[in-house]
């Protein structure tokens, strides 16, 4: 089953489950802000995309945390920021039978159909 995690807000992750609706892909919608995500599973999402691609730095929730908290981060440090603030999670992220992509790109929309 395809698990994506995303914000029930973001206009990509709506953009996403539509698409997925459309070509009538089963899928599991969560709103990891309403439900949480724990430290487990950003970890295995990190662990398959990097660490790089999964935190969102651009953003302004990551403008929002103080600085003394996002300062000098290591994995574990990042991982569990992102728990705490699922927003700084980069979206929308799709699990697939532990296959893990981040984004909606043409190349994902493709894995996704297939």
């Amino acid at each position: 089953m395809l698990t994506v995690y995303g914000l029930k807000k973001c206009s990509t992750c709506r953009e996403a489950t539509s698409f997925l609706k459309e070509k009538g892909i089963e899928h599991r919608f969560i709103d990891v802000r309403a439900e949480g995500i724990d430290t487990q599973t950003v970890a295995r999402m990190a662990d398959a995309v990097g660490l790089a691609t999964l935190l969102n730095r651009r953003g302004l929730m990551w403008r929002h945390i103080p600085v003394d908290e996002r300062s000098d981060l290591d994995e574990a440090g990042s991982i569990a920021l992102m728990a705490r603030y699922p927003a700084l999670i980069k979206r929308p992220v799709f699990d697939r039978d532990g296959t893990v992509k981040v984004g909606f790109s043409p190349e994902i929309k493709d894995w996704l159909a297939a």
